[in-house]
């Protein structure tokens, strides 16, 4: 430990180191980050100093920054960033002393929710997200959080969550901001799970509405059944993970000597993240179950439409049968009159007497001949 820090935190021990195994060391380290003297001033979102549970300044840069924190050596900053540059993040590691590996990480964002212990300084990504009523979908944004002895660092990629809402909540209760980084810690757990409570109620409406849809018949629900699922497999991965970081946290409260209200407050939010968890777990069970059912249904209308479809088609068949068999027994006289009616001088019986009622009776033989064969084969 640097002696500004020494000098600052007095020996103190942070509560928060758990019980999890020393980092491995890589096998190339980064590239020398920045000193923090030589970073240029830049713009941050929000920053602020504590002493005691209260804000005593507020730097406008980084650098403003490292000098107040070395002059109060018992306070706290609070550092916010949204989407910094590299140079923001190597200026933090110079002075704060953060992983290069944890640098990298909140630099490239796209990381799986964990909790990662890198010496006195913990690292936890998170996944924020929140429900968008008007296109019924569910936006998540990601957030790096480095608590430190005297410092917490948070890096927003996204929209969610609201960290200012979380800041004056936490400037409201000074009796709780005073337990230090881990209560802020405490705090951006809180903000998050509590986030998720619209996405579940969100995600549930539309579950109903699916329903609804599948035995009504509408053509288009199986591509929503599927667009819902996806994002239920996104929230799912940002809410599980969750579960056995907060129970790692509750390990380690007797080894740690984490303070006893922060243990209730984590203890609150484990029981709301385990509920949570259990409803997505639940809602992609549902959803595949819907899926299913809608496959079921989709082959019985198709299974009904072929029947019907067979079904004409055999009446079709029936009409052009008789109509065939019509037209073979109209043919039958139709021919041999054709015959008969030829203007040749010679010709058989062209002048017999009983010609005429020889070629009716013809006619008339013939025609019942096919009328009772198509009527033997129910042609007629």
């Amino acid at each position: 430990m640097s002696e500004r820090e020494n000098g600052r935190n007095g020996g103190r021990r942070s509560v928060w180191r758990r019980a999890l195994p020393p980092p491995q060391q890589p096998v190339a380290e980064a590239s020398a980050p920045l000193r923090a003297q030589d970073a240029e001033p830049v713009s941050i979102v929000q920053a602020a100093l504590y002493r005691d549970g209260v804000r005593v300044s507020s730097p406008a840069t980084l650098a403003e920054t490292y000098r107040e924190l070395r002059e109060q050596p018992s306070g706290m900053a609070w550092i916010g960033l949204a989407r910094p540059t590299g140079a923001d993040l190597h200026s933090l590691a110079a002075e704060f002393g953060l992983h290069p590996l944890a640098v990298e990480d909140a630099m490239e964002a796209h990381q799986r929710p964990k909790l990662e212990r890198y010496g006195e300084t913990l690292f936890v990504v998170l996944r924020a997200a929140r429900y968008l009523d008007a296109p019924e979908q569910v936006d998540f944004g990601e957030l790096h959080v480095f608590v430190g002895p005297d410092f917490v660092i948070t890096v927003r990629h996204g929209a969610a969550p609201d960290l200012s809402a979380v800041r004056r909540r936490m400037e409201d209760s000074p009796e709780l901001l005073k337990l230090g980084p881990e209560a802020v810690l405490y705090a951006i757990l809180d903000a998050v799970v509590d986030g998720y409570a619209p996405v579940v109620s969100g995600v549930q409406n539309d579950i109903d509405e699916i329903e609804t849809e599948v035995f009504r018949g509408d053509p288009e629900v199986s591509r929503r059944i599927y667009e819902l699922s996806r994002e239920t497999v996104e929230f799912q991965r940002a809410t599980r993970p969750l579960v056995g970081m907060l129970h790692g946290l509750m390990a380690g409260f007797a080894k740690y000597e984490t303070d006893d209200e922060l243990q209730r407050y984590l203890r609150d939010v484990a029981d709301h993240v385990t509920h949570i968890s259990e409803r997505v777990d639940g809602f992609r069970q549902a959803l595949a179950e819907i899926l299913t059912v809608n496959a079921t249904l989709v082959t019985q209308q198709q299974n009904a439409e072929m029947r019907a479809l067979a079904e004409a088609g055999f009446e079709q068949n029936e009409e052009v049968k008789k109509i065939s068999s019509w037209a073979a027994i109209l043919f039958a006289p139709t021919l041999v009159g054709t015959i008969y009616g030829m203007n040749f001088d010679h010709m058989p019986e062209l002048h017999w007497l009983f010609g005429y009622p020889f070629a009716i009776g013809l006619m008339g033989v013939v025609c019942l001949t096919l009328y009772v064969v198509f009527k033997r084969r129910d042609w007629l």
